[in-house]
């Protein structure tokens, strides 16, 4: 990011894409151990669990099945998916302390390597981690409240209206989509906050909140974006792969597996630059300097390097 950061503001959506593209290349090795170590397991367990799933999911969903013969693969599944979810957090955590730092570091010049950014980490994952517990507990309220909307829906309709309760269904549907995908931008913002300054939990998603006004849309066609491709990879995965035994040879699943693997790797990595390029717009959008020495020491700090008190951690010009 050479541009001036009063500038960043005037950035457009392809120009966004086009600086998160280009942000390897300044440190390319560290980018490929880190999306080799990190962002590649995170990439295969997204698409491969369901190797593992479906096999019992016919166990259990056979007609001849007792509750006898079900009790193990029933076991094995719901231990697989406990363990699943918590690869799945983790490593996504993880990932993306990792990217926002290194693209940080890039940003004020401090030396990258991907000795100092695994070093960082640990430091970093605790911050991410309360944030990600916040963001839970909205996510699980938004979806109680659509449970909610569901039921009610569907025991005050008048069956004698078929359209009007179709038309009930999908405007809710609609909605859901909406404030889901405001919710992902939310966190995704709140976890740079989180990185980059002395915020984390619900005073992150309040920043992160504030950022995102004046630039929600923007964010949620990055957003919608990025879901739907994910979402495109999975079907094309799961209808291929899972189930195309019968209409696909075992090389053609094997060739079709490994290119979604790595189509949904650098799909992963491009997101993660993305959000971190969008804070920095975020910032100039609303005239929140970014002070580069007072982000290098605080970036220094998950290092175990000495922090000047003086420093303006919280990188913004304050009015006196």
């Amino acid at each position: 990011m050479d541009l001036p950061a009063e500038e960043l503001q005037f950035l457009t959506l392809t120009d966004i894409l086009k600086e998160s593209v280009s942000i390897p290349k300044y440190a390319s090795k560290t980018f490929y151990n880190l999306t080799l170590t990190l962002i590649f397991p995170l990439s295969f367990a997204i698409l491969a669990h369901s190797l593992f799933t479906h096999p019992l999911f016919s166990q259990l969903q056979n007609p001849a099945a007792t509750p006898s013969t079900t009790t193990h693969p029933l076991t094995l599944l719901l231990l697989f998916q406990f363990f699943y979810l918590i690869f799945l957090f983790a490593f996504s955590l993880l990932s993306t302390a990792a990217v926002v730092f290194t693209v940080a570091s890039l940003y004020t010049s401090k030396p990258v390597s991907f000795s100092s950014t695994m070093s960082a980490i640990p430091r970093v994952f605790k911050r991410l981690f309360i944030t990600f517990l916040y963001i839970s507990l909205l996510m699980i309220l938004y979806n109680l409240v659509f449970i909610f909307s569901l039921l009610l829906l569907i025991f005050a309709a008048d069956t004698n209206k078929p359209l009007l309760f179709l038309f009930s269904m999908i405007v809710i549907f609609v909605l859901f989509l909406v404030v889901h995908t405001y919710i992902t931008a939310l966190w995704h913002l709140a976890s740079v906050v989180s990185v980059l300054e002395p915020i984390y939990g619900f005073a992150a998603m309040k920043k992160s909140w504030e950022l995102l006004k004046g630039r929600t849309r923007m964010a949620a066609v990055l957003v919608f974006g990025y879901l739907s491709i994910c979402g495109v990879i999975n079907v094309v995965f799961a209808t291929v792969v899972v189930h195309g035994g019968e209409d696909y040879g075992v090389f053609v699943r094997i060739v079709v597996g490994g290119f979604l693997v790595g189509l949904l790797v650098i799909v992963n990595l491009v997101g993660l630059l993305t959000q971190s390029v969008f804070y920095y717009v975020c910032k100039s959008y609303h005239h929140q300097g970014i002070d580069k020495s007072a982000l290098h020491d605080h970036l220094g700090g998950y290092l175990g390097e000495y922090v000047p008190l003086k420093s303006s951690i919280q990188m913004e010009n304050l009015d006196v």
